[in-house]
C-alpha cells in the first residue's frame, strides 16, 4: 500500500507535536508515486518529512538511493557522520550521476509507471482467472493467493516469495514487477498460471 498526502500529513503534524523525526523509506517511490489513486507528488514531500529517500536500485539505477535532509537540523555535520561511520563512498559521484540521468526527461517516473503497468497486468489476469488476494495494491507488488499444491507447482517453474499461509490449504505470495520486466514475461506467467490452476 501507499500513503495518501492526508494521512502523511497526519503524520507530519503528529511527529511535529511530539517533536520526532519524520524519515520516509522511499525504496519503491517512484512506483509509490505513479500508482493508481495516488494523490501527492515529490515536490510536497520535503513540506511533510525530515528526511526521505528516492530509491534508485529498485528503479532502474545500478545501486544506491537519495538521502533526501528537508530539516535543516539535520543537515549540519551530516557529511562528518557519514564519514565517521563508513558510509561516504570514495567514488560517490557515481551515484550521483545515476540520479542526474533517472530524472532528466521524467526517466525515473517512466521506469516506476513501466512496473506498475506490468504488475497491473498480472493483477488483472489473475483476478480474470478468479485468483484472491491477500491485500489490494496499487503499485508493483501484488500478494495473491492460492492452493498451496498450486504454489508447489509454481515454485518448480519461478521464483517468488512466500508471504504466508492464509490458511491449511492456501498461501499468500509476493509477485514483484520491475522497469526492466518485460510483457511477453508477464503473458508467459499467465499462461503458465492458466494451466495450472485448470490441472
Amino acid at each position: 500500500t501507499a500513503y495518501n498526502k492526508e494521512e502523511l500529513r497526519l503524520l507530519s503534524e503528529f511527529c511535529r507535536e511530539k517533536k520526532l523525526y519524520l524519515f520516509m523509506d522511499g525504496a519503491r517511490l517512484g512506483s509509490a508515486l505513479c500508482s493508481e489513486g495516488n494523490d501527492l507528488t515529490l515536490s510536497e514531500l520535503p513540506d511533510l518529512l525530515d528526511a526521505f529517500y528516492i530509491g534508485g536500485t529498485k528503479n532502474g539505477a545500478l545501486l544506491g538511493e537519495a538521502l533526501v535532509l528537508c530539516n535543516e537540523e539535520l543537515k549540519q555535520d551530516f557529511r562528518y557522520h557519514m564519514k565517521q561511520k563508513g558510509a561516504l563512498l570514495a567514488k560517490g559521484r557515481v551515484l550521483g550521476i545515476q540520479f542526474l540521468e533517472l530524472f532528466r526527461d521524467n526517466l525515473f517516473f517512466d521506469l516506476a509507471i513501466h512496473a506498475n503497468t506490468m504488475a497491473y497486468k498480472l493483477r488483472d489476469g489473475l483476478k480474470e482467472a478468479g485468483v484472491p488476494f491477500l491485500s489490494e495494491s496499487h503499485s508493483n507488488q501484488i500478494f495473491p493467493i492460492f492452493a498451496n499444491e498450486v504454489v508447489e507447482e509454481l515454485k518448480s517453474r519461478y521464483r517468488f516469495e512466500i508471504w504466508g499461509k492464509v490458511d491449511e490449504g492456501h498461501t499468500a505470495i509476493r509477485l514483484v514487477t520491475s522497469w526492466a520486466t518485460r510483457e511477453e514475461a508477464v503473458a508467459s506467467f499467465m499462461k503458465d498460471i492458466r494451466q495450472v490452476l485448470s490441472a
